[in-house]
């Protein structure tokens, strides 16, 4: 890391004149006088103890070390405006900033968020997603929706859905015998051992097979047809309607907790509640329990 960097309108000054080759046209298209521009680049040029720029009357052309930081220089610059223009974000009045898993989002939230806009299309919503538990002490976030959540500090925890677990299949391995069904395990409640422990029969489930981290991703390889998987019945809902999981059994077992934590800084805001209404009225009506 430099100690010590060049003034960034100097480097604007040299982007302009490198890309037009020529100090007047860089002058007028950042509204300098041809001379504040000329000062520019020479100090530039004093900085980095070498010239930028072949001079021969009006016309000017980039020696070799000009070339290489002209690169440099308007690659940073666009980076830079990018940048700039992405925290217009931070600031919009109307925006909700929203935790949740990627299997949540992909799976749940995302089929139903065309409905959400409709009702609600005042709201900014926010998408964020990330597969550990964020720190809503330190995290830019006014609610977050999860099942591995616990209590927080200034922050409300709500239950909000106690969720079962089913074994599932797409129709097209359900009419293959059971010896070629290859088998998906999860993680936490999607590993097969907690259907074993939880009294799940037998449905052919075997200990190879193949292994996910990500129970989104878990959703995503049962329904293409990969194989028999322990699935959640929050998540599998819109892939239960569209036909492409059946399962493979009547019997469910219990899985995780769904909760919502809330910070006090966002709780009595009219977006916070017109999502929390929205999301009550969109979750199935099964008793929560601890």
């Amino acid at each position: 890391m430099l100690k010590h960097w060049p003034p960034l309108n100097a480097l604007r000054g040299f982007e302009a004149a490198a890309r037009l080759g020529s100090f007047h046209k860089a002058a007028e298209e950042l509204h300098l006088t041809q001379s504040a521009i000329s000062q520019q680049i020479r100090s530039l040029e004093t900085f980095l103890e070498q010239p930028l720029f072949f001079r021969s009357g009006r016309s000017v052309s980039l020696t070799d070390a000009g070339h290489d930081l002209y690169s440099t220089t308007q690659s940073m610059l666009q980076q830079l405006s990018v940048g700039i223009r992405r925290l217009e974000q931070y600031r919009k009045p109307n925006q909700l900033v929203v935790n949740t898993t990627p299997a949540f989002a992909r799976h749940w939230l995302l089929p139903r968020l065309g409905a959400f806009n409709r009702q609600y299309p005042e709201i900014d919503l926010w998408l964020f997603t990330s597969f550990e538990p964020p720190d809503m002490a330190t995290q830019t976030i006014d609610l977050s929706i999860r099942d591995d959540l616990s209590a927080q500090a200034e922050c409300s925890y709500h239950l909000l859905y106690s969720d079962w677990l089913f074994p599932a299949a797409h129709p097209d391995v359900l009419r293959q015998t059971p010896e070629r069904r290859t088998t998906l395990h999860g993680e936490r409640e999607m590993d097969w051992s907690h259907w074993t422990v939880q009294g799940g029969a037998d449905v052919g489930q075997r200990s190879n097979g193949l292994n996910f981290s990500d129970p989104g991703l878990l959703l995503d390889a049962v329904c293409a047809g990969h194989g028999i998987a322990l699935v959640s019945q929050l998540l599998a809902t819109q892939a239960c309607q569209e036909g492409v999981l059946q399962p493979l059994s009547e019997q469910t077992v219990r899985g995780a907790n769904w909760a919502c934590l809330i910070h006090r800084d966002s709780e009595k805001s009219p977006l916070t509640l017109s999502f929390s209404q929205w999301l009550q009225t969109q979750l199935p009506e099964r008793p929560a329990s601890r």
